[in-house]
């Protein structure tokens, strides 16, 4: 379980969370709506120890992971894709997958479910015909599904999507949301922050942010 307590955070004087606390249950998909400016990437960005004035407490697991630098999250099985994808645009799709993946060392240690190339393009197989084309030749939803991708890559278990589904064609609304939907049954954890509702039908929980503040609609 992912437990989170009294979580605050400002930009400089700005406060942008205010007292924030939740528990999200392992494999399930959790989303926090508002507009935009509620706090929802902040609070994506503080679970991920990109804040660096958050306070509070954060636990995955049972393990506290407040002191924890971004990188060590990321080796705890957290996974953050930020509304700007930040793919590496010059690479192309196979070198911004196979660059995710961890090192030699780590690899040996990873169990029968890890994920690898195959399991990526199996979730979005769009990519396949595109292995070897630069990330910026890419559409906005495709660039979505490499991130994604990506992320999956680094072997995390507990997904941080920021927007997910904005700005991107309807037909690759569907892909993404359908590539989500897979990753929840098998077992994925995800908290996604959106403000346009496409993956409601399919969430465990919806949380409201306004403000920086959060409360539970369902």
């Amino acid at each position: 379980m992912l437990e989170i307590r009294h979580l605050n955070a400002s930009y400089g004087q700005a406060q942008a969370l205010f007292d924030v606390s939740m528990d999200i249950q392992i494999g399930s998909m959790v989303l926090v709506h508002g507009l935009n400016g509620a706090g929802k990437s902040t609070l994506l960005k503080s679970i991920m120890g990109l804040m660096p004035g958050a306070s509070g407490q954060i636990s995955w697991h049972g393990q506290a992971f407040e002191k924890l630098a971004p990188h060590e999250r990321s080796k705890k099985g957290f996974g953050y894709v930020p509304e700007d994808r930040r793919l590496f645009a010059a690479l192309t799709v196979r070198q911004n997958l196979e660059i995710a993946m961890p090192s030699q060392a780590q690899k040996a240690s990873l169990h029968a479910e890890s994920l690898h190339l195959k399991d990526v393009l199996d979730l979005f197989p769009s990519l396949r015909g595109m292995l070897d084309r630069p990330a910026s030749q890419m559409s906005g939803g495709e660039q979505q599904m490499l991130a994604l991708g990506r992320t999956l890559m680094t072997q995390a278990r507990m997904l941080l999507l920021d927007e997910p589904c904005e700005g991107i064609s309807p037909v690759l609304v569907q892909s993404v949301a359908q590539a989500l939907e897979k990753l929840k049954k098998q077992g994925f954890t995800l908290l996604i922050a959106e403000q346009n509702q496409v993956l409601s039908r399919m969430a465990d929980k919806i949380l409201r942010m306004n403000s920086g503040h959060l409360t539970e609609t369902m």
